[in-house]
């Protein structure tokens, strides 16, 4: 299977167990689109007629990790054999022929959904001796010097060439353009491995939300955490160097309370008078609760005269796959308080649940450069500290 034209042929990468609310989503946003190829973790649509701006051509979606053109699929027993095949399909495009190729996305689909069975998505063994065996063969120099590892992510609106290994011995070969920030990397997961010292893999969640986000969070800010125990996600806003106000009924880990910049609330919200939310610019919800409720806790805060938060990170939990139905109400109510820039993604590290990021305006946006000092833990972890980095009128 190879293709010889403008690309008609979409693939989309999602979460395992998430193949069904994406082939609805994709269908509605892509009228004429039909379902072709599926397994757990990648679908594939054929459109309704070739796209002829495949610069310009955008996916809007909640559940699609990265997406592209598909080209077609190889099929070997043998790693060589598999990596030949590949450069001669991507040889034999037209589409590719007057286009550069600045670099090689080799990823697996999941073997499992996030956090069972201590699976997390991420680069694979097997993906990593296919990215090796195809540098080895590429028939443009540039890749060849590419090192596998460390991964760093592509250059911005650049194309790149996808492998993906839909099964050992069969690969879906496909292209697309980094126009998006997590389209920069291989199956659209930042790699990520939960530290020795967190609490929880909500680590790995608020760290990808974070990033993803790209919000203009700056250190020393004060961030509330509605729904904060054990205190993984707490964690990775104080190694970035903020102060933390946590919310929860339930306990929290000793390292997280014994933080200079954490603060502890253990009550459940309602309980909490609002006149301590007044110094806090940043509020994060991972509430067990289902997505109504949620949204009910942060509007009691939101809504307040006393309180200027800046901007939302919420985690809405899908309790049943139908409430993806509702997301353009929750979307809306968010809206309605003055959030008029909100963004929704299924990270790659959530489980059945969907970040909810949102700001004032977009205007507020702000793409930072992550330096090695800011994924350094901070400082305060290194010595004894001091004292309280800041107060809350209690």
């Amino acid at each position: 299977m190879s293709d010889f034209g403008p690309p008609q042929f979409v693939f989309v990468a999602c979460q395992r167990g998430a193949e069904e609310v994406l082939k609805r989503e994709v269908t509605r946003g892509l009228p004429g689109a039909r379902l072709a190829f599926s397994r757990p973790g990648l679908v594939t649509f054929k459109l309704d007629k070739p796209c002829d701006e495949p610069e310009q051509f955008a996916l809007p979606s909640t559940f699609a990790r990265t997406y592209g053109f598909s080209l077609g699929r190889v099929q070997g027993e043998q790693l060589r054999d598999l990596a030949e095949q590949t450069w001669r399909l991507a040889a034999a495009s037209e589409f590719l022929a007057n286009r550069t190729i600045h670099d090689l996305h080799v990823w697996q689909r999941d073997a499992a959904a996030p956090g069972e069975r201590g699976f997390e998505p991420g680069p694979t063994p097997l993906a990593e001796e296919a990215e090796r065996a195809l540098r080895a063969l590429s028939p443009w120099k540039p890749l060849r010097a590419m090192p596998v590892t460390p991964r760093t992510p592509s250059r911005r609106n650049v194309w790149v060439l996808d492998v993906v290994l839909v099964e050992p011995n069969q690969w879906w070969v496909g292209c697309h353009r980094t126009t998006r920030r997590f389209a920069a990397w291989p199956g659209g997961v930042r790699p990520l491995e939960l530290p020795a010292h967190a609490a929880s893999r909500a680590y790995l969640k608020m760290e990808e939300a974070l990033d993803w986000s790209a919000l203009p969070i700056a250190r020393g800010n004060l961030c509330l955490e509605l729904g904060c125990a054990p205190g993984g996600a707490s964690q990775a806003l104080l190694d970035r160097g903020l102060c933390v106000l946590g919310v929860d009924p339930a306990e929290v880990d000793p390292e997280v309370v014994a933080h200079p910049r954490f603060m502890h609330l253990r009550r459940r919200c309602k309980d909490v008078p609002h006149r301590q939310f007044r110094e806090v610019q940043w509020l994060a919800a991972d509430m067990n609760v289902a997505p109504s409720y949620t949204l009910d806790a942060v509007e009691s805060i939101v809504a307040r005269q006393e309180t200027s938060i800046r901007g939302l990170l919420l985690t809405l939990k899908l309790t049943d796959w139908k409430l993806v139905d509702e997301l353009p109400q929750y979307i809306q109510r968010v809206v309605g308080w003055g959030y008029r820039d909100v963004r929704t993604r299924q990270l790659a590290f959530n489980r059945q649940e969907i970040c909810l990021v949102a700001l004032r305006s977009r205007g507020q946006r702000r793409i930072r450069r992550h330096s090695r000092q800011q994924r350094r833990w901070d400082a305060a972890h290194a010595g004894k500290p001091a004292g309280p980095h800041f107060s809350l009128n209690m």
